[in-house]
């Protein structure tokens, strides 16, 4: 009979601790990097000497998704991307009090030694293609708003000469016109998918969502697990708040923990801006934030933090936005 290795994987932004069962023995944790290099290390470990392998990982969105992706690819190599509240329920079933990554990584393994493998599909092609062309998009957006930083900077300074800033004039309008076609490619993506373009239709509804942050958001939320609660897209995007607390003086301000996807918080920092302008509910939901201390930013997150809320719950129960669900207003 072929020898199958186990493996449980528990991922984090940066690093992947790995536990391996191999030939019915298991070998303590490694830390391996979570990027190409590392995923390439891992699907060598858990194959070597000739063996398959079993790999299960959690749900965590765009941390594990690359990681899939490649030992979906892997020869010899069978994913399973198990829900977090799962992995959470079989840690209690199995009396576990401490977490560590460590413990974490050996309890998935164990996970995968008792529990029925279920394969997992990539999202499909439609999908990571829009992805793909949203970070594109984002990244040399970035770009251009530094060009524009640099120029204006130097107008005022004249520091540099006027060829050079002909030069930042026309690298800006090359880079403009490369954003539009793949701004245009994104949209025919999404276009000819229904399900895509359904979404679209829900998400570009809220006043304050156009069609460049509607792709953004889009191309973010498209690849997570379709079970992901709302709480759980909250933390995925950072916007989860966290407490700092030591001892019994120490008391800071609760803040957003930041540890999620900054891809999410960027596209949504502007809608809810523009939004609180003017969408009446998601204004009547702001402005009460600022009258009780909370700053311009604090108030602007929690309008992004509730404008996922109301994402969710659109693309679930398949409707445009209502603001009266958003927030009520008081006569």
């Amino acid at each position: 009979m072929k020898k199958c290795n186990r493996v449980g994987v528990d991922v984090s932004a940066k690093d992947l601790v790995v536990a391996i069962e191999a030939s019915g023995r298991r070998e303590a944790p490694i830390v391996l990097a979570n990027d190409a290099g590392g995923h390439r290390k891992l699907a060598k470990l858990a194959t070597k000497r000739g063996a398959s392998a079993r790999v299960v990982l959690e749900s965590t969105g765009t941390y594990g998704l690359d990681l899939a992706l490649a030992l979906h690819r892997a020869k010899r190599v069978e994913v399973m991307v198990a829900n977090p509240r799962a992995i959470a329920h079989f840690a209690r079933a199995s009396l576990q009090r401490s977490k560590t990554d460590r413990l974490d990584a050996g309890t998935i393994l164990e996970f995968a030694r008792r529990m029925p493998f279920e394969p997992w599909s990539p999202p499909a092609p439609q999908i990571l293609e829009l992805r793909a062309l949203s970070r594109r998009i984002e990244a040399m957006s970035k770009t251009v708003v530094q060009e524009k930083n640099r120029l204006h900077a130097n107008d005022q300074s004249e520091e540099l000469s006027e060829f050079v800033k002909h030069d930042i004039r026309e690298f800006v309008d090359h880079l403009e016109g490369r954003i539009a076609r793949l701004r245009k490619q994104a949209l025919l993506v999404i276009e000819q998918s229904e399900d895509l373009a359904t979404a679209f239709a829900h998400i570009t509804s809220i006043k304050g969502i156009a069609e460049a942050s509607g792709i953004a958001i889009l191309a973010e939320l498209a690849v997570l697990p379709a079970d992901m609660t709302t709480r759980q897209w909250v933390a995925h995007a950072g916007l989860d708040p966290r407490q700092f607390q030591s001892g019994t003086s120490v008391h800071k301000p609760a803040r957003i923990s930041k540890t999620g996807n900054a891809h999410i918080r960027r596209a949504l920092f502007m809608p809810a801006l523009v939004a609180t302008q003017w969408e009446p509910h998601i204004k009547a939901f702001y402005d009460p934030l600022l009258e009780r201390g909370k700053t311009k930013m604090q108030a602007n997150v929690a309008v992004m933090r509730k404008l996922l809320h109301a994402i969710h719950g659109m693309l679930e129960h398949d409707q445009d936005f209502v603001g009266e669900k958003f927030f009520a207003m008081r006569g």
